[in-house]
């Protein structure tokens, strides 16, 4: 993308009020711009970071077999009295409206009734299951303190994936083959050291849940880790009782501040057996459907990312989510300018995703710009570049640059970037 053609716009002005670092960064940067507190809009160059992570979660759970599909976020009333979850004193998030005709509706902070009421009309047989689900889908919490930038909102962008099987064994397969499945994603978004499962209290969901915990300072939740095993407890359900079921010994824990960035839940035949979702198994018997629940806030995700890969110029996007590999800058006269043009036509062509600062403004304000927003490497073209035929380039993090001709250009570019 050529930025003069692109509706992107950095600034210094932050909101009073936001606090987080990722909020004033993403802002910034011109990712996302504040609409109220807790609700954003993510502009071009983040919407091409959300999508970036979509497609890594999309590759993990298409690899689990489940299929991708789009719930509504409108929500029947009676379909979540089944299990008392219309209850606000059971879940006080609902954001709720009515219908001209009087009749009461919510709005979508999760889909487990909708999805095992939808389940019920097509699932009959033991030959039916198992079978599993998942969605992007902006969800709606009526949150009391929205705060964290986009780590904790009332309108934000989550996965969901809902599983439905025939046993308990048959979930718990699942489940843990999804715990690798998460596993993986963290870590091609870059957050696989920090990132760790987290026995953890189900909330308005099951007695209790796993948890994926990264560790940052800016983490809004303690939890107790061990890091030899992978494994951590929530303060909130740390007791001697978990330790002792978790295998897991006090004086082997660290306290550390983290963010959750997944929650997964087996919610077993409970489900099945409130709301009457039964299939016919081998034998000829009635069997309740099992279920287990997988989330991933995506947009809570990039500020996970963002709050844990800054420094004082700005962002440092892990090369895999980043809205673009290179930001190209050009400084000169026609003959820079055409080099420049040639050099981002070979990019493009080559696959490689490319923000161009063609703007006529001074050198100083694209560099500034390309830091801050975080693309992995940045390419200048200026006149002396020009007369021999070559290009400066330095990784995000790299102390200077240095020049190189095209071919071994393009070589660092597709290996890893600092």
């Amino acid at each position: 993308m050529r930025l003069s053609q692109t509706f992107n716009k950095t600034t210094k002005t932050i909101p009073g009020d936001e606090q987080a670092a990722n909020a004033k960064l993403l802002i910034q940067a011109g990712y996302i711009y504040k609409e109220m507190a807790g609700v954003y809009a993510y502009l071009p160059l983040g919407l091409k970071v959300i999508e970036n992570i979509k497609q890594i979660v999309r590759e993990e759970m298409n690899g689990l077999g489940a299929s991708e599909l789009l719930m509504t976020s409108l929500q029947a009333k009676d379909v979540w009295e089944l299990t008392g979850r219309w209850d606000d004193d059971k879940v006080d998030v609902w954001f709720k409206s009515q219908l001209k005709n009087g009749t009461e509706v919510g709005f979508g902070w999760s889909h487990e009734e909708p999805l095992m009421m939808m389940i019920s009309k097509y699932v009959k047989s033991y030959r039916d299951l198992p079978v599993s689900v998942y969605q992007f889908q902006t969800k709606l919490r009526n949150e009391l303190r929205a705060k964290s930038g986009i780590m904790r909102g009332r309108e934000f962008l989550m996965k969901d994936m809902y599983a439905f099987s025939r046993t308990q064994a048959e979930l718990d397969e699942f489940y843990e083959r999804t715990k690798q499945a998460y596993l993986n994603v963290y870590k091609k978004v870059g957050l696989g050291p920090y990132t760790y499962l987290t026995f953890a209290s189900g909330g308005a969901f099951t007695q209790f849940s796993h948890e994926f915990q990264t560790v940052t300072d800016s983490g809004e939740d303690t939890i107790y880790l061990d890091q030899n095993k992978g494994l951590a407890v929530n303060e909130e359900v740390y007791s001697d009782e978990v330790l002792s079921q978790l295998g897991l010994k006090k004086e082997e824990l660290k306290e550390v501040r983290a963010s959750e960035v997944g929650n997964i839940f087996n919610f077993g035949s409970a489900k099945g057996e409130q709301m009457d979702v039964y299939f016919t198994d081998e034998s000829g018997q009635r069997k309740p459907v099992f279920l287990s629940s997988y989330g991933i806030g995506v947009s809570r995700l990039m500020g996970v990312i963002a709050e844990h890969f800054y420094d004082e110029k700005g962002l440092i996007w892990p090369k895999e989510i980043a809205p673009a590999q290179v930001y190209l800058i050009s400084i000169g006269d026609d003959a820079v300018i055409k080099q420049a043009d040639e050099l981002y036509n070979v990019l493009t062509e080559s696959g490689v995703a490319v923000i161009y600062d063609d703007r006529d403004v001074r050198p100083g304000e694209k560099f500034a710009d390309a830091d801050l927003m975080g693309i992995p490497w940045r390419v200048v073209i200026n006149s002396e570049t020009a007369t021999n035929g070559k290009y400066e380039i330095k990784g995000r993090t790299e102390a200077s640059p240095v020049n190189l001709a095209k071919d071994s250009l393009l070589e660092k570019i597709s290996g890893p970037e600092k």
